[in-house]
């Protein structure tokens, strides 16, 4: 039972316009992404070049754990040239699994979100 006194919750922020904007503006989010007036045209302004794009395209096309085995495979080469006295082979070819790592990261953002959404 709610006393008199009471704030119902359940009906603050339900007015007719929209929140944040003048009634006449049509404004919302999609994906945590403003999508009415200004905003879209940021997306224009900082949208990737064409080389951007031509790379993203041809990366999203590699398997993601491509990288991921490339990386162990790194580490277990790094390994062998350890324990066969070449160190500073080892040295060198144990540096390129972080970013062999990084590279899955990228390749992975680029399925999953891409960089440019307005082309």
């Amino acid at each position: 039972m709610m006393n008199q006194g009471a704030i119902d919750t359940s009906r603050q922020g339900t007015s007719g316009t929209s929140s944040g904007g003048n009634a006449g503006e049509k404004t919302g989010t999609q994906g945590g992404l403003k999508t009415g007036g200004k905003n879209m045209s940021e997306a224009f302004q900082h949208s990737e070049g064409k080389v951007a794009r031509t790379i993203e395209e041809q990366t999203a096309k590699l398997p993601s754990d491509l990288f991921l085995w490339a990386a162990v495979g790194s580490i277990g080469t790094s390994l062998i040239l350890e324990l066969t006295g070449n160190e500073e082979k080892s040295r060198f070819v144990g540096q390129w699994v972080a970013p062999l790592l990084l590279l899955g990261v990228y390749n992975k953002l680029v399925k999953i979100g891409g960089s440019d959404r307005v082309h």
